[in-house]
């Protein structure tokens, strides 16, 4: 009893702190931060043993990277998804699909429930584990911003302070898998928070260094992306490296159209949802025995393909294989993400352009590795986004900011087409195939909470469409009121009534008073977010709007004045935030 009385004093002036000193904010970014780094080794460590242990690998080895398997071992295919079909039965009684990180600072204000986080990684650990063609950096993110959510929501920070916790822990978490603090703090900023605010840079370059130097003082290995030295750059690379980028924006589109196209098929087939990841691991056994480069999420391949000489026909047979590979884990089934599989498809892009380009009689030759190195980041801006955060993984991967600038070029190259002609990222993407609108995870969680709902006066008067004209003048006097709501003889809506209209004209005295009504049809029902509202008082032209249910009983009224202001007042709010005011 004394230790409660004691604990909540100190709780509740930890609250105020946090909401009231940006010192504090950044203090618990860089506590959180460190928790990030560790539970993405965790992560990583739990399934590369699984790996080891299913396909008999060494310690230091990458299983994209071995030469063969026995075909015997790659039963660990089919046995992964039949336990991830074990993850859909468990959940089968949920009504909708995990947050994630993006969804959850676009739409939910920050907030991710800890169940969501626990299963996405546990099932992004087992599809990776088992040797399915995805990556583990969802799960990274995931669980360092479900974390950074639930702390977060425990100490009652704002709406805002809470996004920017996430997006910098969930940064946090893939800049400790690659030891690379600049392309987490990046991956934060473009990723997750969707805009580079003053408010969040403290916070998110903390977060980010901390889980690297985190991981880096306890001697836990990280996926470095070790790259052969970079040949001098100079002013005609600049263009040929932007048709590069173009080329993997291109190629970004068709991989996420085809995963979409995938899963379609597969919701279409007569596949049952239990089955559907065991029939995507039979699929991918195939593509496995061919090469192993296939498997999981391709970091040994990477190296290997970079630092060995491979000729063009064999590059662009992994390059088929792979992206095939990625497509029928993830629609099959499988979970996790595109992340690094971009960046090891956007190396190979690079290497099979150098080579083209060499075939061209009289044409300058392009370093291999140069190209490798800006396919990597260019691809992977088209397909994940964030194109500082995919050219700070050159530089931190390099050192050298003149093949940074050139990546910049590309990734920029690549971005803009595919937000011209596509419009999303993969993340993006797949929520916009679920039915929602948002492109990037800059917050308008707002947006979809100012509904009519929560906007609409409910002591609107109202009066039965078949009462007289005399009736009418006699209840609401000029002057009273602005609109009157018609109701029909079973009490539903029946249309609005200005009250100057009832007074003007010749109407006869003991006529219906219904024979003004307008906007009989049009209303608005009380889950319709303030955007779909000033689209139709555009539209009607019109300054009020009855809200209505199901059965068209009346729920109150809209007035445009009011939801105008109210957006208003949400835009300042959120610029206010946005600059950390």
């Amino acid at each position: 009893m004394i230790r409660t009385r004691l604990f909540v004093p100190v709780l509740a002036g930890l609250r105020r702190r946090l909401r009231t000193s940006e010192a504090a904010l950044i203090a618990l970014a860089l506590l959180l931060g460190s928790c990030a780094g560790l539970m993405t080794m965790l992560q990583a460590n739990v399934a590369h043993v699984m790996q080891r242990i299913l396909y008999g690998i060494g310690a230091d080895d990458r299983l994209s990277a071995q030469t063969m398997i026995d075909p015997i071992r790659l039963i660990a295919l089919p046995l992964g998804g039949i336990a991830l079909g074990g993850f859909v039965w468990l959940a089968r009684s949920r009504r909708r699909a995990p947050i994630d990180v993006v969804e959850a600072n676009a739409l939910h204000g920050g907030v991710i429930p800890m169940r969501d986080s626990l299963t996405v990684s546990a099932q992004t650990i087992l599809s990776n584990g088992a040797g399915a063609s995805v990556g583990l950096e969802a799960a990274y993110a995931q669980m360092a911003g479900g974390l950074a959510s639930v702390v977060g929501q425990w100490l009652r920070l704002r709406r805002n302070d809470l996004r920017i916790l996430v997006g910098a822990c969930a940064g946090a978490g893939v800049g400790a898998a690659f030891g690379a603090p600049l392309t987490g703090a990046f991956y934060a900023f473009e990723i997750v928070i969707g805009a580079y605010t003053p408010a969040a840079i403290a916070p998110v370059a903390t977060a980010s260094l901390a889980a690297v130097v985190t991981v880096r003082a306890l001697g836990l290995p990280a996926y470095l992306v070790v790259l052969p030295a970079a040949e001098p750059i100079v002013s005609s690379d600049y263009f040929l490296y932007a048709a590069l980028g173009l080329i993997c924006a291109l190629v970004g589109i068709v991989i996420m159209q085809a995963v979409t196209v995938m899963e379609g098929m597969v919701r279409r087939s007569f596949i049952p949802d239990l089955a559907r990841p065991f029939a995507g691991a039979l699929l991918l056994i195939p593509f496995a025995l061919l090469t192993p480069q296939v498997l999981s999420a391709g970091h040994g391949a990477l190296h290997l393909d970079l630092t060995m000489k491979v000729s063009l026909g064999f590059l662009a047979t992994i390059f088929l294989l792979k992206i095939a590979a990625s497509v029928v884990s993830l629609g099959f089934g499988f979970r996790g993400g595109l992340f690094f599989a971009s960046l090891f498809l956007g190396s190979i892009t690079g290497q099979i352009f150098a080579g083209l380009i060499s075939m061209i009689p009289g044409a300058s030759p392009v370093n291999a590795n140069d190209a490798a190195l800006i396919g990597m980041a260019a691809l992977a801006v088209a397909v994940v986004g964030g194109p500082m955060t995919m050219s700070m993984l050159v530089l931190e991967a390099t050192h050298d900011f003149a093949l940074t600038s050139t990546a910049i070029t590309a990734s920029l190259c690549a971005s803009t087409l595919v937000r011209e002609t596509f419009g999303f990222s993969f993340s993006t993407w797949r929520l916009h195939t679920r039915g929602e609108t948002i492109r990037s995870a800059r917050d308008v969680g707002w947006v979809k909470n100012l509904t009519a709902g929560r906007m609409m006066r409910r002591d609107t008067p109202t009066i039965e469409e078949s009462a007289s004209f005399a009736e009418f003048r006699r209840r609401f006097p000029l002057g009273s009121v602005r609109v009157v709501i018609a109701t029909d003889e079973a009490g539903a809506y029946a249309g609005i009534i200005r009250v100057s209209a009832a007074f003007a004209g010749d109407h006869k005295e003991d006529a219906p008073v219904g024979e003004i009504v307008h906007l009989k049809e049009t209303t608005l029902s009380p889950d319709q977010d303030v955007s779909a509202i000033m689209r139709l008082f555009e539209a009607k032209e019109t300054d009020e709007l009855a809200v209505v249910g199901e059965d068209r009983n009346l729920l109150g009224l809209v007035t445009e004045k009011y939801v105008r202001r109210r957006y208003t007042e949400e835009i300042e709010k959120a610029q206010r935030d946005l600059f950390g005011d």
